[in-house]
């Protein structure tokens, strides 16, 4: 037996979900040796979500103990605790976590099922967080039927997976998220590695045997991807995979990812053909478990040690999220899950969400990045005009430097990630890096394009560069909202959610809440409940009047539906004109040089 099981561990916490009406965890920490005046602190944020989310809002009813002696505990901030304590004997705090978030991000708990994260749920030791922490999870009567999974190694722990786990510091411990339930699961091997997958929430008619199939496909894609034959670093991985009625999202682990789908996106067994949904959830699996290497591991400077109470500030998410977003359907591609076609549609889907959105010529990728913490996850009706997303014009960015590299015929964007990886250590990441690399990976500077592609505003050149490996970029008659620059719900009426900067209703004086109930056109009053029936009812007309409802109040607004000189062709579709040469890039070959160089 090793010393690391011999000796107690410096932090333990012992998590009881037993009031599952109430969402609350009870939570005791004890810390065998505290120091003096021992501080604690819950945090602000969890890393690969980029806001600060005041998780202690949820902590109720701390207390302190030594013995059977109370300790005064004093509030120092939101979030941090002073014990008055002795040194050196254990201190013992007990407290309670509301768990109403059935999110990827914080915790929940019912009698259905039970998930967190320890940054929602475990406080923060300070001076003790390289110390060994134990984490118990609690089999009380109330969840004696459910099974716990998380990606912490067992200590000591039941068939059901109930019992102590242990983790080599505070980071480890609230990067494997745990979840419990009674919920499906499978494991399976991917590269001679174990996985694991829990779906909690799935309907009867759920195909796990294809959900598991698929998820091995893209796991040996992935490792492949960086590896070859070699190992994965991780010993072991799990998915856990939350269906619900309607949601989507997935938040990143060492070794270990948290997912949420719509339970209709999932397969259903007997139905060869798997809802359009099930796709876009692969995407989901493929995004997260690359995370592995690009986030995790490979990760920006800036994030090589986390401060948990506060915005860690980085411009590099365009490259750790922008890329990965590149990568996940191309590894579906490759790991033969969708076809050609399949895949030029979701990239086309990427493109026209970026030249929709006005803000990519106010702000850059680089600086989208370093404003997540107030711009991407705050989003309003404001938003696409000042911003743009480094998900998907940092994917954009990554096929742009891919194509650019392959043209070249020297070397590949692979080629590039990979020898990231080894320059790095593994580790952190510096633009510096990033640039290196390509310097001398193809023989020349990058300097100018990540200049113009990441610190600049004007379009990607990505005609020219999807023209170069067999792909037609091609215009299309922009659709009505396009047109007319709107962004609306059809739900319930038509209700406009977002107007976009130098558009046509912007001019006529539409404003974000507006309920756009008819239009005059023709001589006549027409009601309007979609945005066809603009079309349907104005005709030939180039100008109509749009009657709103805002703030009780109805508008007349002068619309025009064309503006002179103007054709706008906002869309875009990807055709392959040249399949050899497209399906290159497509299937990871390596760089060809343009025939004659």
């Amino acid at each position: 037996m090793s010393i690391l099981r011999t000796h107690a561990p410096a932090v333990h916490y012992r998590v009881d979900p037993a009031q599952l009406h109430a969402h609350l965890f009870h939570v005791t920490l004890t810390v065998e040796r505290p120091a003096a005046q021992q501080e604690v602190s819950l945090p602000v944020w969890i890393p690969g979500s980029y806001l600060v989310r005041e998780f202690s809002k949820n902590l109720h009813n701390l207390r302190a103990r030594q013995g059977n002696q109370e300790v005064p505990l004093a509030q120092h901030s939101k979030c941090r605790w002073q014990a008055e304590c002795r040194e050196d004997v254990p201190l013992v705090l007990s407290y309670e976590i509301s768990a109403y978030d059935n999110s990827v991000r914080t915790a929940w708990l019912d009698a259905s099922r039970g998930f967190f994260n320890g940054t929602s749920v475990c406080l923060r030791v300070h001076g003790q967080e390289e110390a060994r922490h134990d984490l118990e999870i609690v089999a009380s009567s109330a969840v004696s039927h459910w099974s716990v999974a998380t990606g912490l190694a067992a200590e000591k722990t039941t068939r059901a997976g109930f019992g102590t786990y242990r983790a080599a510091s505070y980071d480890e411990l609230v990067d494997c998220p745990v979840e419990m339930g009674p919920f499906w699961s499978a494991r399976f091997t991917a590269c001679d590695v174990p996985h694991r997958i829990v779906v909690a929430g799935a309907a009867p008619s759920f195909d796990g045997s294809r959900l598991v199939a698929d998820a091995r496909r893209i796991c040996e894609a992935g490792i492949r991807f960086w590896h070859g034959a070699g190992k994965p670093p991780y010993s072991q991985y799990l998915f856990m995979l939350n269906a619900v009625d309607d949601g989507y999202g997935g938040l990143e682990h060492r070794n270990s990812t948290a997912l949420i789908c719509g339970r209709r996106d999932l397969p259903r067994v007997g139905e060869s053909k798997a809802p359009e949904g099930y796709t876009t959830l692969l995407g989901l699996i493929s995004h997260e478990h690359f995370h592995t290497w690009n986030v995790k591991r490979l990760r920006p400077a800036e994030l090589a040690r986390y401060d948990y109470s506060q915005e860690n500030y980085t411009q590099l998410l365009w490259f750790f999220e922008g890329f990965t977003s590149y990568y996940d359907d191309l590894l579906l591609r490759r790991a033969g899950l969708i076809e050609d076609a399949a895949y030029l549609r979701l990239l086309t889907k990427t493109i026209n969400q970026v030249l929709q959105t006005p803000g990519r010529h106010v702000q850059s990728v680089a600086d989208a990045s370093f404003d997540a913490w107030v711009k991407y996850y705050r989003q309003d009706e404001n938003t696409p005009n000042a911003t743009v997303s480094y998900y998907t014009k940092g994917s954009l960015v990554g096929l742009c430097l891919d194509l650019a590299l392959r043209r070249e015929g020297r070397t590949t964007l692979d080629d590039v990630m990979r020898a990231l990886w080894d320059r790095c250590d593994a580790g952190p990441m510096a633009e510096e890096d990033l640039l290196a690399v390509l310097e001398a990976l193809s023989g020349r500077s990058f300097s100018a394009e990540i200049a113009a592609w990441v610190h600049g505003t004007a379009d990607l050149p990505l005609a020219e560069l999807l023209a170069a490996q067999g792909v037609t970029l091609k215009t299309e008659p922009a659709q009505p909202a396009q047109r007319l620059g709107l962004r609306v719900s059809e739900s319930q009426g038509l209700q406009v959610k977002v107007v976009l900067r130098g558009g046509l209703a912007e001019e006529a004086g539409f404003a974000a809440g507006d309920e756009w109930l008819a239009i005059e056109a023709g001589g006549a009053t027409w009601r309007v409940q979609r945005l066809d029936d603009v079309a349907l009812y104005a005709g030939h007309e180039k100008q109509v009047v749009a009657l709103v409802a805002r703030d009780r109040r109805v508008l007349k607004l002068p619309l025009a539906l064309v503006r002179d000189g103007d054709a706008p062709n906002d869309t875009v579709a990807l055709a392959m004109n040249d399949a050899a040469l497209a399906r290159r890039w497509l299937d990871g070959g390596p760089a060809c040089a343009p025939a004659g160089d």
